[in-house]
């Protein structure tokens, strides 16, 4: 799921629960969508059993972002011949492998606004029989199958657009070195609680908790866990050298951890306590320790390790803790279930666009006005991605893509591309 930046075998338990208890319990604690970390989120490890009622639909807030698309030409692209769009294939081929293995009734996006999965067979077979070195006879396919639209909210196209990465930390077999940080599985006495499955307008909408005494409560924070609320539990996945390399891995949710004998593990989210996440940098910028021009994850990072004193109680107030699985083979997973790929893969708000699709970004590499245009593919989300226009890019892995991740903080605009038969059914609506 950037700088605020995106399990085993299942464990089934049935509560039974009030939905007013529920919704009074954790009010403050109510996730939206899934943060970058939470790329790919296997099914809770415990969920909680409710009655289906009838659903009664409730309108929208006033204040919830308005999706529009504009019909544009690809000639409106800014940059559009010149992106190597071929280096864009791979991410393509995985998302039109992952979407259409679907019915081809089942809608793409939310309410059908990508089409039918159906709209998309013909092209991704066209896409797969592309060469893979040829920019311009991928341009020439995209532009004979696709439509592109500019996306806007409410008509204002320009929004913010972040990164992040795939965090690379040091690991170690020895639970007593100095330093030692577990990272932990889903613990099993977590609970999740589906809203939708009460309310219609709450679809989407989870609560995370454990049950005390027959009634589900928060569960544990940071600061509680840290304390060794979990000891005992058997919930240890692995240990990291660094507690700081730790927390930054639970900002972004999957990483490689590096053994000194040269081995590695690959990690990726698998659950979340349900708290809220805290930027600490705020809280830094807030207290006149780091300056609001100067932020970045690295000076944050800098500044955590230079300060052990103090670090581990700025960090604790970021409650939301993260429990990791191990990843094999290619990774990481971003939220459509596919690997993503560096400088090609977007997290964006899966709420009001869907996940697999083609988009053209425009806006300016990290800290910079030099133009960043190039052909994306949706695959991700992020928990402060919300919003019509607004995407975290993804860099890679390791500290060259945390230089660019940790900087960019850019303005930009991005086009949505959608098959040309989903196309003209819009065209024909409207």
């Amino acid at each position: 799921m950037a700088a605020q930046i995106g399990a085993g075998k299942r464990h089934r338990r049935l509560v039974s629960i009030g939905f007013s208890a529920v919704l009074l319990a954790f009010l403050a604690a109510c996730n939206g969508e899934a943060p970058p970390e939470e790329a790919a989120e296997p099914a809770p490890p415990a969920t909680v059993a409710v009655p289906t009622p009838t659903p009664t639909p409730t309108p929208a807030p006033a204040t919830e972002p308005s999706l529009l698309l504009t019909p544009v030409s690809f000639a409106d692209l800014p940059g559009w011949t010149a992106d190597p769009v071929a280096e864009a294939l791979p991410a393509l081929l995985k998302s039109c492998a992952r979407l259409t293995r679907q019915p081809g009734e089942r809608a793409v996006g939310p309410e059908g606004l990508a089409g039918q999965v159906a709209d998309w067979t013909a092209p991704c077979a066209a896409l797969a029989a592309v060469d893979g070195e040829d920019d311009a006879g991928l341009r020439s396919l995209l532009e004979e199958s696709f439509q592109p639209f500019a996306v806007s909210d409410a008509g204002e196209t320009e929004g913010l657009f972040t990164g992040y990465y795939e965090a690379e930390l040091k690991g170690t077999r020895d639970p007593a070195a100095p330093g030692a940080t577990p990272l932990y599985r889903v613990p099993q006495d977590l609970v999740t609680v589906d809203l939708g499955s009460f309310r219609a307008d709450l679809r989407g909408e989870r609560l995370v908790g454990q049950v005390r005494d027959g009634r589900l409560v928060p569960y544990l924070t940071r600061k509680e866990i840290d304390a060794g609320a979990l000891n005992g539990q058997g919930a240890e996945l692995l240990w990291a050298a660094d507690p700081v390399d730790v927390f930054f891995l639970h900002v972004q949710g999957s990483g490689r951890v590096v053994y000194p004998d040269g081995s590695t593990k690959r990690v990726g989210f698998a659950g979340s306590n349900g708290h809220r996440f805290y930027a600490i940098g705020r809280a830094l910028i807030d207290e006149g320790i780091i300056s609001r021009k100067d932020s970045s994850m690295q000076s944050i990072r800098d500044w955590l390790r230079a300060n052990p004193e103090r670090a581990q109680e700025i960090m604790q107030r970021n409650a939301r803790y993260i429990f990791f699985r191990e990843i094999t083979g290619e990774g990481p997973i971003g939220a459509q279930g596919v690997a993503l790929t560096p400088g090609r893969s977007l997290a964006v708000d899966s709420k009001l666009l869907p996940l697999g699709v083609p988009l053209y970004l425009d806006t300016t590499w990290p800290a910079t006005d030099k133009p960043l245009r190039r052909l994306m593919v949706a695959q991700d989300v992020g928990s402060a991605i919300k919003g019509a226009v607004r995407g975290d890019f993804f860099w890679g892995s390791g500290e060259p893509a945390l230089a660019e991740a940790g900087r960019m903080k850019q303005k930009g605009v991005y086009y949505l591309l959608l098959p040309k038969a989903v196309a003209e059914r819009r065209q024909r609506a409207s």
